[in-house]
């Protein structure tokens, strides 16, 4: 995400260069693959405290020399292609020309701002229960760990979902080598990628997490959804963990478990069943409903709590884990022991081993592990761990006609755009309806021209609201390209997108979007139903 507010209002107003050639804190920009830009020296989504003569050395040689040759002005139809590259829609098929379902359907899309993007967005239905899942995965420290989740979490979801007897089926049939009924039907973007040579690792995992579940539980014993999400959340962190602790023969594969536990990805997971919703969040993405009032406009209402500074509960959870001591560290300039910006996540096991563990796990480790700046550095402060979890915080909402759509999104987006006003952007595009308030300056001097000039770009907003064909897409547009009178300005837009790779981490993050629309008749007829059942 952005530095600071001032930082992007710097480029809103044309100082770029003068801002930056006089800062000395920075947002990191880490690579999957790649090692650090020297100048850095931090753990992801921390403050940055760099030499500021240095840094000021390096970004005017660097960033700003490469920024005079690369950063240009983009035609519509070359932003169009960036913004509609990662796009996909999904909708849910009709059956006898009725649609039996809550969920309509839902568009997703992805902005990179890291190179590679440490971002990932699962959707898939359950097969052998009724209901769907979307998450949205934000990583730190490299890719590995978001990968690894889209890749698992659902499929350690819908096991703690099963009933015991359907487990039972499909461990008998895995026992005997017949073939198992599918559990999940993926709507995944054609470019995705699953790590092919760690799915029998990821199977025997799964498989040992449902033979336990088989253990614990008893005939006709139904799972609990809040305790099911709970439950899988913190067996494949777990999993994640003994897998590095572990390691594996094949040298590349032992590799990337241990990159996936050494680098780290917050989740925010939806799970509709019916009209039960629930939201299963660990970290700072967030999910937003849009609800349409009477008069036809629209209001967000949040199904998820920020696992950060900004939320004083989960200050007072971490320091009532540990010692009185540390009360004044675990919680240093608004990050976890000074570093971390989010208070839940997974991986990131230089949070939760021991030192020693750390330094076993290491020394043992292949020598690429050792080029890694983040292996290298112990958190200071360090004399209690586990300092994070990945135990999610899950919040159930019983949907009603009212609510027409669900927006899920990484922080790259709530950083950008308030959640009121990511609600009306969607809300007025799929229903097609403006609701105009009065033209504000914010405190601008503005002339008659240029009030024209703003009262003709709102009215071109409203003529070119379809334009894009993917609501997700719709909304990244104003998200990177809002001015300051909460327009789209194409010339903006075009510089942000156009912005090279050592300037684009710094003004915003990646930006992962999911959008679920609901079918409010069915909504509707469900209710009248179970009040039915109720009388």
């Amino acid at each position: 995400m952005p530095v600071t507010s001032q930082l992007f209002k710097a480029f809103r107003s044309r100082e770029i260069q003068k801002f930056c050639s006089s800062a000395i804190q920075c947002r990191n920009r880490h690579q999957c693959c790649q090692p650090l830009q020297p100048v850095f020296n931090c753990w992801h989504k921390d403050t940055l405290t760099v030499n500021s003569v240095s840094h000021s050395k390096w970004c005017q040689s660097q960033s700003y020399r490469t920024s005079s040759e690369r950063c240009y002005n983009l035609t519509p139809p070359q932003v169009n292609s960036i913004l509609k590259a990662n796009e996909y829609s999904f909708k849910v098929p009709e059956f006898d020309g009725k649609n039996v379902s809550s969920v309509m359907g839902f568009d997703s899309n992805q902005l990179p701002a890291n190179a590679p993007i440490e971002d990932r967005r699962s959707v898939a239905t359950c097969l052998q229960t009724r209901g769907m899942l979307m998450g949205v995965f934000d990583g730190h420290a490299g890719c590995a760990c978001a990968q690894a989740l889209s890749e698992r979490l659902f499929y350690y979801i819908a096991v703690s979902l099963l009933p015991r007897d359907t487990l039972l089926e499909v461990e008998n049939a895995v026992e005997s080598g017949r073939a198992v009924h599918p559990i999940l039907q993926w709507h995944k973007h054609p470019n995705d990628y699953f790590s092919k040579e760690a799915s029998r690792l990821y199977f025997n995992s799964l498989r040992t997490y449902w033979q336990e579940l088989l253990d614990l539980s008893s005939p006709g014993e139904m799972p609990e959804i809040k305790e099911a999400l709970v439950n899988a959340f913190k067996r494949l962190d777990n999993d994640i963990s003994l897998e590095a602790q572990v390691g594996d023969p094949n040298a590349f594969l032992n590799y990337w478990l241990l990159r996936v536990a050494f680098s780290g990805a917050t989740a925010c997971v939806a799970h509709v069943d019916r009209n039960d919703l629930h939201i299963a969040n660990t970290g700072d993405g967030r999910a937003v409903l849009g609800v349409q009032e009477e008069d036809g406009s629209f209001t967000a209402l949040t199904l998820s709590n920020d696992h950060n500074a900004q939320n004083e509960d989960e200050i007072q959870r971490i320091r009532s884990e540990h010692p009185k001591s540390e009360a004044k560290t675990v919680v240093k300039q608004d990050r976890l022991l000074g570093l971390l910006m989010p208070f839940r996540a997974f991986g990131d096991v230089k949070f939760k081993w021991s030192i020693d563990l750390q330094k076993r796990v290491l020394e043992s480790g292949p020598d690429q592990l050792h080029e890694n700046q983040h292996t290298k550095f112990i958190p200071p402060y360090y004399h209690t761990p586990p300092y994070l979890t990945a135990e999610p915080e899950v919040i159930h909402h019983r949907l009603r006609p009212q609510d027409r759509f669900l927006v899920m999104g990484t922080d790259g987006l709530w950083e950008t755009l308030h959640r009121q006003e990511v609600v009306r952007i969607v809300g007025e595009y799929l229903t097609g309806v403006h609701h105009q308030e009065p033209i504000t300056v914010g405190g601008y001097k503005v002339t008659l021209g240029q009030m024209q000039g703003l009262l003709l770009e709102r009215r071109a907003r409203v003529s070119s609201t379809f334009e894009d064909q993917n609501a997700a897409t719709h909304l990244i547009r104003h998200a990177v390209g809002n001015n300051e009178f909460a327009t789209v300005d194409h010339e903006h837009l075009s510089k942000m997108l156009s912005l090279p790779e050592e300037l684009a981490r710094m003004y915003r993050d990646d930006i992962t979007i999911i959008i679920v629309q609901f079918n409010s008749h069915v909504i509707g007829a469900q209710h009248q139903s179970s009040d039915g059942e109720m009388a």
